[in-house]
């Protein structure tokens, strides 16, 4: 059997069933991994070695005792800091959370507990989930394992990096405005942002509560839909969360897609697209073709991107989402004022008005800062309207054209970000720039829809290359059968940093 760390999430958990190995010796290989790697890459800020490993035996003395096992029995898998369990601290990558647990557990945590997944550790993140890169971070950046020298992605960059990294046989992750599908574009991974509503987003540490999701990031896509089909589901405890059945997603996905209507929207493929990228996408129409698959161009105006005369970015997506997704940021970030939760400042204050400002100062970085402050200036007594309200237009203006252009076809093929993974440092004294890392995933979360991010090739200095999949709601089956079938015949190189070998 080649090593244990090689094999995708599905070959592992069928490897532990049938007694080609066990739970505990596929734990122990993660861990020593990590124990290996995960010093030059700061993908985990926790680890729960000692658990994982009761976890690891217990599943193999109930495969002993002839029972049943789970999905996932014996498939190592990291969670994001930012879904909170009973086991370990959730900190959000914060020091207003540093050393808080939590009384419960995430609904999607205690499903893959219950399909058998043997809880690792907890993954590195940007602050409150607020950032594209993970340079936000209390605890310091995660590095991307293809380059050190350049960012995971983010703000589920350390979920990205420990799939990439092969310290997790699968991570979960959220994505608020592509924090799962633009890390996974940058570390060469599979991630889905699933339609909002799909999965509960109970236990997750709100930031834009109606943008927020939980979702899977894999190795390939039969892994992406194993996971997604165990977290996905009704759940009483999240009121957003829709009561539907969940289609076994991995049935399809042997089901040719000749037929398939894919749709490419004109306003994602200007000269603000990175030429390898854009090539990388134009071949894989080709092979979509090549499928039976139909090419057809389609238009999402309120998506468009413009490039000034300077090479600047803008996009009424980018406007619209940063009033929204700091607004509701502003509300749901007052509850950590030192007092209900969170850190409270050690110095001597006269009044509960200043214990709150220090308290909050001292516990927020500065991009959560100035998120705040946005969110709260467009909550505004005089403001609501000019931008909040106006935003919320905004915003079902795209959730129109969306629908529109998926009347024309099945599923929509898009760019994930504009360039490959960049240097550290590189945008951070530009929030703005950094902001616009996103232009083309946020679009997705302010319409609801699942998108699902799928390597594409690597550029020539070696980065991997995403590319994107965005259907109607609850069309994640559709999704996953149109990229496992691009999986199988874009002859992609093998998409693992070399810094694996390396250290092997």
């Amino acid at each position: 059997m080649s090593q244990l760390t090689d094999l995708t999430a599905r070959r592992l958990a069928v490897a532990v069933a049938d007694g080609q190995t066990s739970a505990v010796e596929a734990t122990q290989a993660y861990l020593d991994a990590i124990a290996s790697r995960d010093q030059a890459i700061s993908a985990y800020n926790e680890t729960f070695a000692e658990r994982a490993i009761q976890q690891a035996r217990s599943i193999d003395e109930a495969r002993a005792k002839g029972a049943a096992l789970g999905p996932l029995a014996g498939v190592p898998i990291a969670i994001k800091d930012n879904l909170a369990t009973t086991f370990g601290r959730t900190t959000c990558s914060s020091k207003m959370l540093a050393d808080f647990r939590a009384p419960y557990t995430a609904t999607a945590v205690a499903k893959l507990e219950a399909a058998g997944a043997v809880i690792l550790g907890k993954t590195n993140m940007d602050e409150f989930a607020m950032g594209s890169s993970t340079e936000n971070s209390a605890l310091g950046p995660t590095r991307n394992p293809w380059d050190t020298g350049r960012v995971p992605g983010g703000s589920s960059g350390g979920s990205a990096a420990a799939v990439a990294a092969r310290l997790a046989a699968a991570a979960i992750g959220s994505d608020t405005g592509g924090s799962i599908r633009q890390p996974a574009a940058f570390c060469g991974v599979v991630g889905l942002k699933p339609t909002y509503g799909r999965v509960s987003r109970y236990g997750l540490v709100a930031y834009g509560s109606s943008l927020d999701q939980i979702g899977p990031m894999t190795r390939d896509v039969a892994d992406a839909a194993l996971l997604a089909g165990v977290i996905a589901g009704g759940d009483p405890r999240d009121s957003t969360c829709v009561d539907q059945s969940v289609p076994d997603y991995l049935a399809s996905l042997e089901t040719p897609i000749d037929g398939l209507r894919i749709g490419r929207p004109s306003e994602f493929f200007s000269e603000a697209l990175d030429g390898e990228i854009a090539a990388a996408i134009e071949q894989a129409c080709q092979v979509y073709r090549s499928l039976g698959a139909t090419i057809v161009d389609v238009s999402l105006p309120h998506s468009r991107i413009d490039v000034d005369a300077k090479g600047q970015l803008s996009s009424y997506a980018v406007a619209a989402y940063y009033v929204v997704a700091t607004a509701e940021a502003s509300s749901n970030l007052a509850r950590y004022d030192g007092v209900h939760y969170g850190h409270r400042t050690e110095d001597k204050v006269d009044d509960i008005v200043a214990l709150y400002s220090r308290s909050r100062g001292e516990g927020f970085g500065d991009e959560v800062k100035r998120r705040i402050m946005l969110g709260t200036f467009a909550l505004s007594s005089g403001y609501y309207d000019a931008y909040y309200n106006k935003a919320l237009k905004v915003r079902r203006l795209i959730k129109n054209d969306f629908d529109t252009a998926l009347t024309a076809c099945d599923v929509l093929l898009a760019p994930v970000t504009p360039t490959p993974a960049f240097e550290f440092g590189e945008k951070t004294d530009d929030p703005l720039q950094m902001y616009l890392a996103d232009v083309y995933t946020i679009s997705a979360n302010l319409a609801g829809l699942p998108a699902l991010a799928i390597p594409a090739g690597l550029s020539a200095a070696g980065l991997p290359i995403g590319m994107q999949l965005i259907g109607p709601v609850f069309s994640e089956e559709t999704l996953f059968r149109a990229a496992a079938m691009f999986e199988q015949a874009a002859n992609l190189p093998d998409m693992k940093p070399p810094m694996i070998d390396e250290s092997s």
